[in-house]
């Protein structure tokens, strides 16, 4: 049986305007243990995020926000050790999430306007890979896509910096180096007084299981 997780990221195109959607879900149908541990981390930061969003909030704190929730859940299950805070400083958030948590999105589907005259790109892991560093505003439309990858190169030079290997539960990782990554990408609009979610797919483990029970029994 294959226990393999697939990542597809794509979108279409209404009026010329894009969408970028990223849904990861088990190539056979069931998650395995290992694999509902990193989906639901990776859920859990996206709704986390979801329910901070509002104009005026700042992006690199829901960046923060992401990282900080999936931290927590690795620790949980055992992949790290340590205060969530001093892992955040030591920068392992961006080892198992190196890229920024979404982009504007418009006419392009990466869409121009992160970084106006006045911002600067900050440079330390993951924070770097923000596509803006902007306060929201209402009409903003973002994508909001945390995730969660083992990248063996990235992991294995982790294990040998001073400064970051007392956070890494060396033994446990290893179990998910052949696990590739889990991204859940969704399109929001922020709002006068929060956010509305644009993107309508299954997204909760039970709800993926259930609807690719459902497409089995169909085809």
């Amino acid at each position: 049986m294959v226990f393999f997780i697939s990542l597809f990221d794509l979108g279409g195109e209404y009026y010329c305007y894009a969408s970028d959607i990223t849904c990861s879900f088990p190539v056979n149908g069931k998650f395995t243990d290992d694999q509902k541990i990193i989906y639901q981390a990776v859920y859990d930061a996206s709704r986390a995020v979801m329910k901070e969003v509002k104009p005026g909030v700042c992006w690199v704190d829901m960046h923060r926000l992401a990282e900080h929730t999936i931290l927590e859940a690795l620790k949980q299950h055992g992949l790290v050790q340590g205060d969530i805070d001093g892992m955040v400083e030591a920068n392992i958030g961006a080892l198992f999430m190196p890229h920024g948590l979404g982009h504007f999105m418009g006419l392009d589907v990466h869409d121009v306007g992160g970084y106006p005259e006045g911002t600067e790109r900050i440079k330390k892991p993951g924070l770097k890979s923000l596509r803006t560093v902007r306060p929201l505003q209402a009409g903003m439309v973002f994508t909001i896509e945390p995730g969660c990858y083992f990248i063996q190169e990235v992991l294995q030079k982790a294990f040998s910096n001073e400064i970051q290997a007392p956070f890494l539960c060396q033994e446990q990782i290893r179990r998910f180096m052949n696990f590739g990554g889990v991204r859940i990408e969704d399109d929001i609009v922020v709002t006068s007084d929060g956010m509305e979610l644009l993107t309508f797919v299954p997204r909760t483990i039970n709800e993926i299981e259930a609807f690719m029970a459902k497409a089995r029994e169909t085809y």
